[in-house]
């Protein structure tokens, strides 16, 4: 796809940005030209200031819609956890594994639908689908008060996956239509931050929609229903407000368009808003670093469920009352966003991925050691500091990582494809999870967190390789070409990965 405008842009980045002007000119000098050919023709100028002006609009008019949106998608998901405090297995008759089951069901339609519906999105516009896909799992969440059994909880928590699955692969995708590689990961960290913040704030939601003690249903089910009427409502507003891509962004005028386009060609994308092709698509798997992405991604889906999902019923074994116990869930929640948003930005600030990928599993791994070595009934501080070292292990990973390689795919089919099959992958660990955290190994659960010390361990092991691989490609690639400073290479020069002659792994 072309331009959207066929003039020339000058990219001028004098080292003095201009960082206290005001936006309002910085907009307005984006739109000077200068003479460019003999024939008359003007080239539009990217000044670094012009550029915060765009990637100013972006983050006030796109990031907090996607992370509302986010936010919701992650209360939806994880509010059984909440609910189970309350009675929920009580209220439906739920026996044996049964609730392990009901959470476990949730994970096969997200797999097998996630790579369909990404691709639609690719295809249709994540500002589509993902607005649609909200709706649906609104109203999914909403039927829940309309259970009376097993049966019909799993009914809904299997299309519950199905609406869900692909939301983060797409929000990645999206993200990376809008920002530079360089400023990706604290932005997607920004959005990604709900999901602890939604944690956290189910925790405080629980505990005051507990209190309600007047009406006919149970407190859990009023849970259920201001999450779901809440998530409905927003995705209708996100239907009508999010743009196609930064191109086509209303907000932005006639110029800032042409340089939001080239900002993406040379540091994002090798052909803009690229019409998808599957077969073209998946050559990414004759990639041996895809495969060993996705294992990375099967042990950071084992920590990252096991906290999402359990850990109310982590901290019960502190030996508080249900209401304490939801409360007590806020501050690690809390504590996990802060950490992804130190990660990220030491990240982008040192353009580097793997070492703080790696981070995040050593501090998961040892935070269940933690757990597991203690007495936690006579070390309650020293057990629920551990509680918080959990929370930061699982954040973190998960955002990095798909920045990690996302950044080092600048064909768009390729990049949608494996972002819908890893992030799922990682998702259906979730399975893992809900089988291994068993009522009869309860209060403390010592296979579980056994088992996921385990896989954050391996986890850290497998990252460390990965990143030592890269380095050492780019030195034999140096060593054979000369060297090349990542960041004077344009993406447009990088369609084929590796294959590239120019190529050079942003690790």
């Amino acid at each position: 796809m072309s331009s959207p405008a066929n003039r020339p842009i000058l990219d001028s980045k004098p080292e003095n940005g201009l960082e206290g002007e005001n936006y309002d000119m910085a907009a307005k000098e984006a739109t000077e030209t200068t003479s460019s050919s003999d024939d008359g023709a003007t080239a539009l100028i990217l000044t670094p200031a012009a550029d915060r002006a765009i990637v100013w609009k972006f983050d006030l008019r796109i990031l907090p819609v996607l992370a509302v949106m986010y936010l919701f998608n992650s209360l939806d998901k994880s509010n059984l956890g909440n609910a189970k405090t309350a009675g929920l297995e009580k209220t439906l008759g739920l026996v044996g594994n049964q609730y392990n089951i009901i959470l476990s069901v949730f994970f096969v339609p997200y797999v097998l639908t996630a790579p369909f519906l990404g691709i639609l999105g690719k295809k249709l516009g994540p500002n589509r689908v993902l607005p649609a896909m909200m709706f649906s799992f609104g109203c999914f969440t909403l039927l829940v008060t309309a259970v009376t059994n097993f049966s019909g909880l799993m009914a809904i928590r299997w299309f519950l996956g199905m609406s869900e699955s692909a939301f983060f692969p797409l929000v990645i995708y999206y993200l990376t239509t809008f920002y530079r590689r360089g400023e990706l990961a604290r932005r997607l960290a920004l959005f990604y931050a709900a999901q602890s913040i939604a944690s956290a704030f189910s925790g405080l939601l629980a505990f005051g929609v507990f209190q309600i003690n007047t009406g006919t249903l149970a407190d859990w089910r009023y849970l259920f229903i201001v999450e779901g009427s809440c998530t409905v409502t927003f995705s209708l507003f996100a239907f009508l407000y999010l743009p196609q891509s930064a191109a086509h962004a209303n907000f932005l005028s006639e110029e800032q368009k042409e340089l939001a386009y080239y900002r993406m060609q040379t540091d994002s994308s090798s052909i803009v808003n690229e019409k998808f092709d599957l077969r073209d698509s998946l050559v990414i798997f004759k990639q041996p670093t895809s495969w060993l992405i996705l294992a990375i991604e099967i042990c950071l889906g084992v920590p990252l469920q096991s906290v999402q999902l359990f850990l109310p019923q982590i901290i019960s074994r502190l030996g508080y009352d249900t209401v304490k116990t939801n409360l007590y869930t806020v501050a690690p929640n809390v504590s996990g966003a802060v950490m992804l948003l130190v990660l990220a930005f030491a990240s982008d600030l040192t353009r580097l991925r793997f070492p703080f990928v790696a981070a995040g599993f050593l501090f998961t791994f040892i935070g269940f050691v933690i757990y597991v070595a203690i007495d936690v009934e006579k070390q309650l501080q020293v057990a629920y500091f551990a509680s918080f070292m959990m929370t930061w292990g699982t954040s973190a990973p998960s955002v990095l990582l798909d920045v990690w390689y996302n950044n080092n795919i600048a064909h768009e089919g390729r990049r949608v494809l494996l972002t819908s099959i890893a992030v799922p992958l990682a998702n259906l660990m979730g399975v893992v999870s809900s089988n291994i955290f068993l009522n009869q190994d309860a209060p403390k659960y010592i296979p579980a967190l056994a088992t996921t010390s385990a896989f954050g361990g391996t986890g850290f092991f497998l990252t460390l390789l990965l990143g030592a691989y890269m380095i050492t490609d780019n030195r034999r690639r140096d060593a054979k070409q000369g060297k090349v400073d990542l960041r004077n290479i344009s993406t447009e020069e990088l369609r084929d990965g590796p294959a590239s002659e120019r190529f050079r792994w942003f690790y």
